[in-house]
């Protein structure tokens, strides 16, 4: 939904998505530190007297962000404030809301709002916008194939020069994903690190540089692949989350792999 401006001065961006499961499993999913882990970022609700207060959630070193909450109503709803924006910026609001659908399914709706007597953060609302869609199929992948187990997770990422296509070529050539199609069955070349499984979702314009995996190797799992461009320069990422009671093991195993890969294959700009 494009971003909304009221005569208030509200700004708001939403977005959704269907997800299998109850509300209760979603909610478990969406407004706990275990769930949120699994398939967004690191993340933690801190309680108080019984009661949630905070949730903090770990984008990487010095990018955490805490939101104070407001709201909280299991299964149906919770809302948190943040300072996101930066010093003397509107205070962000987000509300997150599962509604009950046929056939043992839900509607999760996130909205992001805040007041404003002028464009300057509109860029922020409507980047949230465009990002949420990737995170919610993996919210979706994990629902369906995953849901409530324990689960660990990483995230590397490494820097190109533009354009980002022959960045992202790099990186799928290297894996033996130039070609993947949706529901196509592979495995990674050989020199990479162990990673096979069904491929789930493939980037189109504006943004082909994406792929989304569901693993069977190196455990249980998913990958989200992308290249995206920033201040001049093309940020490469390899996301893996992995399920199950192997999971944290794996983790410990192949990341250290991952690291090594990824520098082999972009290694850093000398000084």
């Amino acid at each position: 939904m494009p971003l909304k401006k009221d005569p208030s001065g509200r700004r708001s961006v939403q977005v959704e998505v269907e997800v299998p499961g109850t509300p209760e499993e979603v909610w478990q999913a969406i407004a706990t530190g275990p769930g949120v882990s699994a398939w967004f970022v690191p993340a933690e609700v801190e309680e108080r007297d019984g009661k949630p207060v905070t949730i903090k959630t770990n984008f990487g070193p010095g990018m955490e962000s805490i939101a104070h909450v407001t709201e909280w109503d299991p299964p149906r709803m919770f809302a948190a404030d943040s300072a996101d924006l930066g010093p003397g910026a509107p205070t962000v609001a987000t509300e997150w809301i599962i509604e009950t659908r046929a056939g043992g399914r839900c509607l999760v709706r996130v909205v992001h709002s805040l007041f404003a007597s002028n464009d300057d953060w509109d860029q922020q609302l409507e980047g949230w916008e465009q990002g949420w869609p990737d995170f919610f199929r993996i919210l979706r992948l994990y629902l369906t194939h995953f849901r409530g187990q324990s689960s660990s997770a990483f995230q590397l990422m490494a820097m190109a020069p533009e354009p980002r296509s022959v960045a992202w070529n790099t990186l799928s050539g290297a894996l033996g994903l130039s070609d993947a199609r949706e529901s196509q069955r592979f495995r990674a070349s050989s020199g990479a690190p162990t990673l096979a499984g069904q491929v789930e979702f493939v980037g189109a314009e504006p943004y082909p540089e994406q792929l989304l995996l569901r693993l069977d190797q190196p455990t249980p799992g998913v990958a989200h692949l992308f290249a995206m461009s920033m201040e001049g320069q093309v940020v490469v990422s390899i996301r893996l989350y992995l399920y199950g009671d192997r999971a944290a093991k794996a983790v410990a195993h192949e990341q250290p792999r991952w690291q090594a890969w990824l520098r082999e294959h972009f290694p850093p700009a000398p000084n």
